[in-house]
């Protein structure tokens, strides 16, 4: 086993990573950026040392050969990828072995073959895996994908052979719509990853996303069970679940046999995941599943694999990496019970998903789930890397038990100081059609207007609030009494920018009376606990001015001085702004230009997305105030129009 290892990641999965190398006594060495100078992994590591000239990721975690001078000069022996940046880069690997080192992972000749979609699916055809019906050949005339497509029946996927996370991805249900959606596929996938070639798939009309977690020694491979992840929302993942709902054993055994097949033709060595495409039409059936392509690293959603079946992912990793054989044969390996995982982040869902940033002020998570993350109070989300808070996790005995538990965790987990997903989350898990097992790739588009629905903010919440911006929860006896009479006192609040006065009477220690408008809410202290209008005080945050209440996933109030508090007036329409910190990537307007409303004006890049900044009327473009490469802070003017009445 290995004395010490360096993680060339950051984040959750570093931390991960760490928690099982420290069980099993090897010392870890982190790395990290300008950005992360303070962050967990940082404080979890045994030793850290700084990397790079700033905080993007080309600057820092994607410096292959620094990572490496890193390990060597730490004297750590092996370097474990985590997932993203350099995981399945096979020059890193390549560099890693001729340094003397251990990449705990596949080869390069197993990311290689897996790489790129077109030559892996011919790869698995060879194997006897099933592929989907399609054409991934190296002609990428126009006309000749055109006559594949026609050949393999209307509706068809145009996807980039290179591709993921949804870019380079067309859905073709006409043919007089193939030649633009090719054109546009093509556009973006030579954007996103300097390739242009696409291949051409049937599309299947009632997708499920069905994976299978492989394990090899290099030689030999098990599986172990599958995962459905067919909640996605724009091709990303959101909630995971193990085992697949609906499955039965014969197709168990089929997609296991399958996932192992293709580890083994590969002579893959360490954990990967075999995903697949399954036609849920007609329920599950042997022969009702495809090869969609193999990610060769340990997968986001490992946790549900580890808890159905009692392995440490990370565990196998390091012990096969360091030349042991495969801790447990095929048959040593069963399912026990049901397992879910929802990915918390800091995003604006209202607001169409926009990731968010901001320091978390509170992040405390119940004892009922496991919470992978990289993050605590008093971090803050950055606009250079992913903006996931944490990994909730949970398992039961049954599906529906452990789905149950999930929505208590997800009601119960509390964060501060950021807008997150949590309230979405919660209304995926309440779904009658996904509480049924009834699932498919195209659930929350279906359903999203019902999903993205506010919590509703009550009275209660309004004077729960209130009573945490005067100070009227720990109270004495000599509280609310001024010369005999009872306190009056008041609070100006407000919620997404409306604004309200709440009024308290306070009728000795344990008795408070509101007045929120035109309601009114009672506050009593039974027992030593709050209780307003039937329901106990909820849990409370405070930061500065913000008040987070946490109740419907977290409800946020910001105390406001009546002297400053001005009558709020619509948006700078002439302004457009930047809605987060980010990288200018582009900027389309000039000055005298005429614009139109929805017209794109710039780009910006922020948490490994593109933001197409539009403008809100029609106008004429006066000055551009930024420029492509700028960096830019939340809030910054990027462009400014002609006043309306010029």
């Amino acid at each position: 086993m290995f004395d010490k290892i360096l993680i060339a990641n950051r984040g959750e999965i570093a931390c991960r990573v760490m928690e099982t190398a420290r069980a099993m006594g090897v010392k870890t060495v982190a790395i990290y950026s300008d950005a992360d100078r303070a962050a967990k992994h940082v404080a979890m590591a045994d030793e850290a040392v700084h990397i790079g000239t700033g905080s993007a990721p080309a600057d820092s975690y994607l410096l292959g050969d620094e990572i490496i001078a890193i390990a060597k000069a730490t004297g750590a022996q092996a370097i474990h990828p985590g997932y993203g940046f350099l995981s399945e880069n096979p020059e890193f690997v390549d560099a890693v072995e001729a340094a003397g080192l251990v990449f705990i992972g596949p080869s390069a000749d197993a990311i290689r073959k897996m790489g790129l979609k077109d030559a892996a699916k011919a790869l698995m055809e060879e194997a006897g895996v099933p592929v989907v019906p399609g054409y991934h050949g190296k002609n990428q005339d126009p006309e000749h994908l055109s006559g594949a497509a026609d050949t393999i029946g209307y509706p068809v996927l145009i996807k980039a052979v290179a591709g993921g996370g949804g870019k380079g991805m067309r859905l073709v249900e006409d043919p007089k719509d193939f030649d633009e959606a090719l054109k546009s596929a093509q556009g973006e996938a030579t954007t996103a990853f300097g390739n242009p070639d696409v291949l051409i798939e049937k599309y299947i009309q009632q997708p499920r996303h069905i994976e299978v977690q492989v394990f090899g020694d290099g030689t030999t491979a098990v599986h172990l069970f599958e995962r459905d992840c067919s909640l996605q929302r724009r091709h990303q993942k959101v909630i995971e679940e193990a085992p697949a709902p609906g499955m039965n054993e014969e197709m168990r055994e089929a997609m296991g046999r399958a996932g192992v097949r293709a580890a083994e033709a590969i002579g893959y060595k360490g954990a990967g995941t075999v995903e697949f495409i399954v036609d849920g039409s007609n329920g599950l059936r042997p022969d009702g599943f495809w090869f969609m392509e193999m990610n060769t690293r340990l997968q986001v959603e490992h946790p549900v694999t580890e808890l159905i079946t009692g392995v440490d992912l990370v565990e196998w990793q390091l012990r096969v990496a360091s030349g042991e054989s495969l801790p447990k044969q095929q048959g040593e390996l069963m399912i026990t019970g049901h397992a879910f995982e929802a990915r918390l982040y800091a995003e604006d869902v209202p607001k169409g998903f926009l990731p968010a940033t901001g320091t978390l002020t509170h992040l405390q998570f119940p004892e009922s789930c496991r919470a992978d993350s990289g993050v605590r109070a008093g971090d803050t989300i950055s606009p250079w890397y992913d903006p996931m808070i944490s990994k909730v996790i949970v398992h039961g005995p049954t599906r529906a038990v452990a789905l149950s538990r999930l929505s208590q965790a997800l009601a119960e987990t509390e964060v501060g100081g950021t807008v997150t997903n949590l309230a979405f989350l919660g209304a995926l898990a309440a779904h009658e059609g996904f509480s049924a097992g009834d699932v498919d790739t195209g659930l929350i588009a279906r359903d999203l207007d019902q999903l993205v629905q506010a919590p509703e903010v009550k009275p209660e919440h309004k004077a729960a609030a209130g009573m945490q911006a005067l100070g009227l929860i720990d109270t004495g006896w000599d509280t609310g009494f001024t010369l005999w009479s009872d306190m009056h006192r008041s609070v100006h609040l407000s919620h997404q920018g409306d604004a309200f006065e709440a009024m308290v009477e306070v009728d000795g220690p344990d008795r408070q009376i509101w007045v929120i408008g035109e309601d009114q809410v009672v506050a009593n202290r039974i027992g030593g606990a709050w209780v307003l209008g039937g329901d106990r005080l909820p849990p409370m945050a405070q930061a500065g001015n913000t008040i987070t209440v946490f109740d419907g996933y977290g409800i946020q109030f910001e105390v406001i001085d009546p002297l400053d508090r001005a009558s709020a007036a619509g948006g700078d329409m002439n302004l457009i702004e930047a809605p987060m910190p980010g990288l200018v990537k582009a900027v389309f307007a000039e000055a005298g230009q005429a614009v139109k409303e929805g017209d794109r004006l710039a780009i910006l890049e922020a948490m490994k997305m593109e933001h197409s900044l539009l403008a809100a009327r029609d106008g004429t473009v006066a000055e551009v105030l930024a420029a492509a490469g700028d960096q830019v802070e939340a809030g910054a003017a990027l462009v400014r129009l002609e006043d309306a009445d010029d």
